[in-house]
């Protein structure tokens, strides 16, 4: 059995930049990157977006691969975040022990099939982006470069909750033994079926996002991808390297209250975070800020805050939701933000909570508009919630 999950490497892209300090520097510049859109190619130009700034033959040059290569949006930025992470860990110039790479998509590789789907019908010209549509071809797109650095390669797709769920499994096979290292996370483009198929729910906004605003209408999408290396305390100890900061709790729960809404108490929100203190060994004290799961809908904002009125009572850390920045990256936002998390309890900061205005009625608290530099962060917890109430939560600490 492990004793403590390490984390020793991270890696991101969004539309906030590529790599973690084009990430930090949005974050401590308050600067948002949803935007109108640019490289989806949808009718619905009055929805906003936060899309990566790069066209994916832009991603190709940057990752050194050949046009000729069949590859998905989700698989490039996917590839990009990877790079950073296993450089940062070191462990892509060895072999510290049995290897996991577990990815989280839902989209996979649809903006592809949707694009050529009469090609599909008609001729064989682009029949090869057939094998790379679904979800599993996308993370062996990703480690593709690293091909047999790996001992086990698999995929989460539980919509939002994927890339966390991704956290929490490969954490769960380094506590029993069976791996030593899990590189994990997420990636996901924006396409047009799911793009419309959330306009379809109506809980899109025409303007930027207003997370646990009283006058919230709805949430933006993004993209992005973002992987985290985490490792055993006895493989830490071996490479003889200091770690990032320390995975001290984790859950997932599914309350299954509804296909997409949460329950009007935030029944598996509350599980999923009372779970992840309870396993960490923490205090509700010790929690010094809550990264919100937060998309700026009617009905996610409410539950979740009256989930975490319910875990935290009367002495609620500092909240916010980081979507105002990055947009939600759906199936990548667990370890997107994650990722932020992991910045904010570095360099002792808050990501703001970005338009906020008016406090929801029902809740007892605002969300943060304060960075509180002044106020060191020792343990962060990250929320992140999909559909069928599929919820999770984790908690990063500093390392002592």
């Amino acid at each position: 059995m492990a004793g403590q999950i390490l984390v020793t490497g991270m890696g991101i892209i969004t539309g906030l930049g590529v790599g973690k300090e084009n990430t930090l520097n949005a974050l401590l510049s308050k600067r948002s990157a949803i935007n109108d859109l640019k490289y989806l190619q949808t009718i619905h130009k009055e929805l906003p977006a936060s899309e990566v700034q790069y066209s994916n033959e832009e991603m190709y040059k940057l990752l050194g691969i050949s046009p000729d290569e069949v590859y998905t949006r989700t698989a490039l930025m996917g590839r990009i975040a990877l790079r950073e992470a296993l450089e940062e860990s070191g462990i892509y110039k060895q072999k510290p022990g049995r290897i996991a790479f577990i990815s989280g998509t839902t989209v996979g590789g649809m903006d592809k099939s949707e694009q050529y789907y009469k090609d599909f019908l008609t001729d064989d010209t682009k029949s090869a982006y057939i094998e790379a549509h679904d979800c599993g071809a996308t993370t062996d797109l990703i480690a593709k470069e690293y091909k047999g650095h790996f001992d086990l390669t698999t995929t989460i797709s539980t919509a939002c909750s994927s890339a966390e769920n991704a956290i929490i499994l490969g954490a769960n096979l380094i506590k029993t033994g069976r791996i030593d290292v899990a590189i994990v996370g997420g990636s996901e483009c924006l396409s047009k079926f799911h793009f419309n198929g959330f306009n379809t729910l109506m809980i899109l906004d025409k303007h930027q996002c207003r997370p646990f605003d009283k006058n919230r209408e709805g949430l933006n999408l993004g993209e992005g991808a973002a992987f985290i290396v985490i490792e055993s305390e006895d493989s830490v100890k071996k490479r003889g390297i200091s770690p990032i900061c320390k995975l001290s709790g984790y859950a997932n729960t599914c309350d299954a209250y509804h296909q997409t809404a949460s329950s009007p108490e935030g029944e598996g929100a509350y599980l999923a975070m009372t779970k992840a203190l309870k396993q960490s060994g923490l205090k509700l004290q010790d929690i010094d800020y809550i990264n919100a799961h937060g998309t700026g809908t009617g009905n996610n904002d409410e539950t979740e805050g009256i989930a975490i009125m319910r875990v935290f009572g009367d002495n609620i850390p500092p909240v916010s939701s980081t979507k105002s920045f990055t947009g939600h990256t759906t199936s990548a936002a667990g370890s997107v933000e994650s990722i932020i998390s992991i910045l904010a309890l570095q360099n002792d900061f808050i990501p703001v909570n970005l338009n906020f205005s008016e406090k929801i009625e029902k809740l007892s608290f605002s969300p943060a508009v304060d960075m509180y530099t002044n106020k060191e962060l020792k343990h962060v917890l990250t929320n992140s919630f999909g559909f069928g109430g599929n919820d999770s939560a984790c908690i990063f600490s500093k390392c002592k």
